[in-house]
């Protein structure tokens, strides 16, 4: 794979800047692997870790249905910029992502706790044996 001039230790090179500049990046793509988290067994419950930097907690939406553990994270950048220049390149993410976990069909909305502080959402999802059975979507409430 041939990559742009930026890799290389050539810093004598006249287009150093402009080969930074326009080295491919990822637009607007943000995959559910940058949702990462940990999942901790505890006695009667798990504790799902999910790291969401940049998010706030009102762009954030936890919900259960039909057995899977969503969350759906979407952030929007609208301010104008009345800044003299322009940008060479932006790397700020606007755009949304999602992750599912089968928590299984007894699990309800209410059931589930969650709290969101310094871009890290918290959650405890009870064991699901000896929960009734649940079919309709819930939203579950986030504390932060």
């Amino acid at each position: 794979m041939l990559l742009p001039s930026v890799f290389t230790n050539d810093f004598t090179n006249d287009d150093f800047f402009d080969d930074f500049f326009n080295a491919p990046t990822r637009r607007n793509y943000m995959p559910s692997a940058s949702m990462k988290c940990d999942v901790k067994e505890l006695d009667q419950s798990y504790r799902i870790d999910m790291q969401l930097p940049g998010y706030d907690k009102d762009d954030v939406e936890v919900s259960v249905d039909k057995g899977y553990l969503t969350v759906s994270a979407s952030h929007e950048e609208n301010k104008e910029d009345k800044e003299d220049g322009k940008y060479i390149r932006k790397e700020c993410f606007t755009g949304s992502c999602r992750r599912s976990f089968y928590v299984g069909d007894a699990v309800k909305g209410e059931d589930i706790s969650a709290a969101f502080n310094n871009g890290i959402l918290s959650l405890t999802v009870p064991k699901a044996d000896a929960l009734p059975q649940n079919e309709t979507k819930q939203l579950v409430h986030i504390e932060g």
